[in-house]
């Protein structure tokens, strides 16, 4: 392969065209191992939780009987599409229903052959249960299996970070970027709602629509988006106040580009930067406001999986440490871990060590750096 193939090659990431700088900024990242392998690390485990029910799960994914192909996690069937007699759906742990089975055909179960719902029936010790064989982590006081209940809670919790963290990003950046642009007015009218907004008890509000509405992960997430939002408007509005009398937007608004188009394409990958390397700590602020929620017995309902609920049974069982001791061990790995991406984020978009260490990358013309340079 040719050098302008290769050269090619590089410059294109998942289909997106790497600048420069956005190489830089991937090697600085690359350069903090800690964070680097931290991501890899949390990546890899989240992508695991997001097949939960192919680990663990009281269904087989695949059952094949009489030469027809079953998938149970997908669709329920009844007992008699398995030789039984019962018309509801097929009890997959009753031995009868495996005998059944095992009769005509075979059935491939998951690596835990239980959910976060599902109850022990056969355990030999009252529930709570210490760890065994069949229980890695033990049970809780329902009997049901914590390693279950933590795949499906640790899924949750992070999806529900996410959601909120985006979305949150998304109405903050927004706001800021008008406040900021605009000056003026709009950002004195803007700041006083803020402010009065911000004074709100968040914690009251939900307590006293928990006693009303009975919570769900949606109805958990549109209140708590009414007051997250706040804390990406100061980021950017700063960056906005401070870039937008730059000369690069002025010579743009005097060439006739509009005010959204100058805020879009010349003011806000500025603004960006300081939003990015802001964000992996909001992220971890965010994963664990779930489950804060659900220690307080505010958030999720009864029975669903969450980091924050078997930390309450830990509370609830101080006979039985290895409740408490896995929610606090798995709330402790996952902030770490997102604590030391967000690290790595920050030296990546760092531009003091933008071009600390080496040479800049070729093609990069001296007057294209300064440029670069000057806008961050």
């Amino acid at each position: 392969m040719s050098g302008p193939e290769m050269s090619r090659l590089q410059d294109r990431f998942l289909g997106f065209h790497l600048t420069p700088l956005t190489r830089r900024r991937l090697r600085n990242f690359k350069a903090n191992k800690r964070g680097f392998w931290s991501f890899w690390i949390f990546l890899v485990i989240f992508i695991v939780t997001l097949f939960a029910e192919f680990i663990a799960n009281d269904k087989p994914f695949l059952v094949v009987y009489d030469g027809a192909i079953h998938m149970p996690i997908f669709e329920a069937y009844p007992e008699t599409a398995f030789g039984g007699v019962m018309p509801t759906e097929a009890e997959y742990g009753d031995p009868a229903v495996r005998a059944l089975i095992d009769e005509n055909g075979f059935m491939i179960n998951p690596i835990i052959p239980y959910n976060h719902r599902s109850v022990a029936w056969d355990l030999g010790l009252p529930a709570p249960s210490p760890p065994e064989p069949r229980h890695w982590l033990g049970t809780d006081d329902q009997a049901r299996d914590v390693v279950a209940r933590l795949i499906y809670g640790f899924r949750i919790s992070v999806l529900f970070g996410f959601t909120l963290t985006i979305i949150s990003a998304v109405i903050g950046v927004t706001a800021g970027a008008i406040q900021g642009y605009f000056g003026g007015w709009t950002d004195l009218i803007f700041q006083r709602f803020i402010e009065v907004w911000a004074s709100l008890p968040t914690l009251y509000i939900l307590i006293i629509l928990a006693s009303i509405v009975e919570p769900n992960f949606w109805w958990l997430l549109g209140v708590l988006l009414l007051f997250s939002w706040m804390g990406f408007v100061g980021v950017v509005r700063a960056e906005f106040l401070r870039a937008r009398n730059f000369d690069y937007v002025r010579a743009a608004r005097a060439l006739g580009a509009t005010n959204p188009v100058i805020m879009y394409r010349h003011v806000l990958p500025n603004a960006m930067v300081a939003t990015m390397t802001f964000m992996p700590f909001i992220l971890a602020g965010s994963v664990t406001t779930l489950t804060s929620l659900d220690f307080l017995g505010v958030g999720l309902p009864p029975g669903s999986a969450s980091l924050g609920e078997l930390l309450a049974q830990g509370k609830a069982n101080l006979q039985a440490p290895w409740l408490g001791l896995t929610g606090f061990f798995a709330i402790a790995i996952m902030l770490s871990l997102l604590v030391f991406i967000g690290e790595a984020v920050r030296d990546a978009f760092d531009p003091r060590k933008l071009f600390v260490g080496g040479e800049v990358d070729e093609g990069v013309h001296d007057d294209e750096t300064a440029a670069v340079t000057g806008k961050l």
